[in-house]
């Protein structure tokens, strides 16, 4: 039996319709054994399907197809997580960044923010003192 990629992604639950499956293949961010694909590329078992998240790549290995989509409690019969401790540590490296740079809910950083975020870190306007040359 074999199944499209999109189809089989949207299966086991990596993404949350068939057409973010679709979209995330087509713009190169989910990838079979290492190497771009079309959506309409068939997997079989043994397959690893690679995922980039932000800054990390997440590895499955497919153990088995199937023709419809399943519980989330059924996916570890059908994948294997095979991705890199490193890997997970750098996605909640990137995650906790994220978390702490600004507070969710609070938009934007308005100009005084704005100010104040150039301030901490000594960013230079950009332009350059004959003196300092």
């Amino acid at each position: 039996m074999s199944i499209r990629i999109d189809k089989y992604v949207w299966s086991v639950r990596l993404a949350k319709t068939r057409s973010q499956a679709t979209e995330q293949i087509q713009k190169g961010k989910i990838k079979l054994n290492g190497s771009q694909v079309k959506p309409s590329r068939d997997v079989k078992t043994g397959d690893v399907i690679q995922i980039i998240k932000n800054t990390a790549v997440f590895e499955y290995k497919i153990r088995d197809v199937l023709d419809k989509r399943i519980g989330a409690k059924l996916v570890a019969d059908y994948l294997i997580d095979v991705t890199k401790p490193e890997e997970i540590e750098r996605f909640k490296t990137y995650i906790a960044a994220q978390s702490t740079y600004r507070n969710y809910g609070t938009g934007r950083p308005n100009k005084h923010d704005r100010k104040n975020i150039d301030d901490f870190l000594m960013w230079d306007d950009g332009s350059e003192d004959e003196e300092d040359l």
